[in-house]
């Protein structure tokens, strides 16, 4: 099989951290997450992976927050049988296939057009499954999307590279399009994102720079005022922590005590149109 030549930059290359910590934690002895489809798209894209330095314990995180944003949902489906599902930037993540919905569920996987370009070459159509490529900046792409049922979005490793401005007007529009739903996300705090502008730091030498941050999960209000938070997970509070090791198990402990180094913290929302 011919290997996909690509040249991401920049929050483009970031998915392919996160793509190869689920493909290594996919291969390690005792998976938190399987992930055969990453595996294989590592495999088939020619990168030189080993330059992100990502290791075992950042893949563990990867593969944690992935199974908490899976987990919900897996939960909001069972409700909604028939929902839509838009999953936002998207990248090359498995998803849609780790959950294979029923037939009746609507799904988008939403990312830059260069990204789904590469993303239909390494996966394949199924039935109710439909891939846009667009900025998320630019909404027209929602009018590709029916609004007629309820909503379970989802953006893994996404809001952190928007701007407030960006993430207001995006909120404002999906909780106009659909009549109800959940909003899943994970979210850097503003203090790890002032440190990482005021340093001048990019993510693991892409380029790639943080926008958006958020500390008290109710401040999403100012920006969508309809948002109602049903629950904050830090890393220690996701589904999958217990089966980390107890060594990651207490490193996890101390970095989620402090603001700076508080990551994989995930939030979930429920909106209703009004």
């Amino acid at each position: 099989m011919q290997s996909e030549k690509i040249h991401f930059t920049k929050e483009k290359e970031t998915m392919l951290i996160t793509l190869y910590g689920r493909a290594l934690q996919s291969r390690s002895e005792h998976p938190i997450l399987r992930d055969t489809w990453a595996e294989d798209a590592v495999h088939r894209v020619d990168y030189d992976f080993d330059k992100l330095k990502v290791g075992q314990r950042a893949a563990l995180l990867f593969a944690s927050r992935a199974t908490q944003l899976d987990l919900w949902t897996t939960n909001f489906l069972a409700d909604h049988p028939g929902a839509t599902v838009l999953h936002l930037g998207c990248g090359l993540d498995s998803r849609v296939y780790r959950i294979a919905p029923l037939a009746s569920v609507r799904w988008f996987d939403v990312d830059y057009p260069e990204v789904i370009a590469l993303r239909r070459r390494l996966y394949s159509e199924r039935a109710g499954y439909q891939m846009i490529g667009s900025s998320l900046a630019d909404l027209s792409w929602l009018d590709e999307v029916p609004p007629d049922r309820p909503a379970m979005i989802v953006a893994e490793g996404v809001t952190m590279y928007l701007t407030e401005d960006i993430i207001k007007a995006l909120l404002n529009r999906l909780t106009d399009h659909f009549p109800s739903g959940h909003l899943a996300f994970d979210a850097h705090t503003r203090q790890l994102v002032r440190w990482l502008t005021k340093t001048g730091a990019n993510v693991r030498g892409t380029g790639a720079t943080f926008g958006w941050g958020i500390d008290d999960p109710q401040d999403i209000k100012h920006l969508e005022p309809r948002l109602e938070l049903i629950t904050e997970l830090r890393a220690h509070d996701l589904a999958a922590y217990s089966k980390m090791p107890w060594t990651m198990r207490a490193l996890v402990r101390v970095m989620d005590s402090i603001p700076a180094l508080r990551v994989m913290r995930c939030l979930l929302y429920r909106f209703e149109r009004r």
